[in-house]
């Protein structure tokens, strides 16, 4: 009988040997990633710096806002040029080189971190005007899953822009992850959107949202099919939703040349791979409810009438 730890070799050896015979194996990479901490640390650094007077950097003893932004936004400038340096190695390029571009972005993408912040607080404002349940703004920023969503998004949307592989998803996903809110870094968004719940929302890479736009819970903004696997890189495979459109619960909407026209509102639980008109109110038709009762007392059916919307608006 073989010990535990000839066991435990034999099938270290095993995987080793997969490894070196697989395609997705051929690049192992033990230290040389991007580490998932420092990028979740970067994230809260950021929001940090975008609303200055609600998160204190307690690392510094004598607080100034000037030398919170400035130790913040040194130490942000650092830790992402060390990361896009290691998402951005590669075999045929200077290492020196790799560094100097890492920078490069790292700086430019600080300078985005003003407009960050304006249509953030576009947002801020649109969450506050549009929820009669919200108490003041500061309830929103400490606690808003959706703003949260928005604010990871619109960070790493600026460095999708710039091309930065890797970074960018593993923001939205830690998002996603603490929110159950799925946002594309890829996918461009306008000001003043509003997300009100928004467990279960999908917004795709190719997405174009309008300003003033609301949405709420378990919104699908999809593609019709994805069966062309990679060869649908690059293509537009999302909706485009327009200025001023609400999203009620439940309502997906897919394919890359649907547009939803400007003011329209799209009802609960509504299915939709056509352009939508400016406008236009869409609605599921022929709503049913049905009542069962004990042995003691009668089935009762109820049909909503024709101009009952109470239902469409469901939240």
């Amino acid at each position: 009988m073989s010990t535990f730890e000839e066991t435990v070799g034999g099938i270290v050896n095993e995987l080793l040997t997969d490894h070196e015979s697989e395609k997705v194996g051929e690049n192992i990479k033990i230290f040389n990633h991007p580490d998932k901490e420092i990028i979740i640390d970067i994230i809260f650094s950021l929001r940090k710096i975008i609303f200055p007077g609600y998160f204190r950097n307690r690392d510094i003893k004598v607080y100034t806002m000037k030398s919170n932004l400035s130790m913040l936004l040194e130490d942000v400038i650092f830790k992402l040029t060390k990361q896009i340096t290691i998402v951005l190695d590669n075999d045929d390029e200077d290492n020196s080189d790799i560094l100097d571009r890492a920078r490069q972005i790292s700086l430019e993408f600080v300078k985005r971190l003003r407009t960050i912040r304006e249509y953030i607080l576009t947002d801020v404002h649109a969450a506050f005007d549009g929820d009669p349940a919200a108490y003041s703004e500061d309830e929103i920023i400490y606690s808003y899953p959706g703003l949260f969503a928005i604010l990871v998004n619109r960070i790493a949307h600026e460095l999708f822009l710039l091309n930065v592989p890797i970074i960018p998803r593993m923001m939205t996903e830690y998002a996603h992850s603490v929110t159950g809110i799925d946002i594309h870094p890829g996918a461009t968004i306008g000001k003043y959107f509003f997300i009100d719940h928004g467990t279960g929302i999908v917004i795709g890479e190719t997405t174009v949202i309008g300003n003033n736009v609301k949405m709420y819970q378990g919104v699908t903004l999809g593609a019709l099919s994805t069966r062309g696997g990679q060869a649908l890189r690059s293509k537009k495979r999302h909706p485009t939703i327009e200025d001023n459109v609400t999203i009620y619960s439940g309502a997906s909407i897919l394919g890359g040349d649907t547009i939803i026209g400007k003011d329209a509102v799209i009802g609960g639980n509504a299915f939709i791979t056509r352009s939508i008109k400016e406008g236009a109110k869409v609605s599921v038709k022929n709503q049913e409810l049905r009542y069962n009762y004990d042995a003691a007392h009668p089935v009762e059916r109820m049909e909503i009438e024709d101009d009952d919307t109470a239902w469409f608006y469901m939240i």
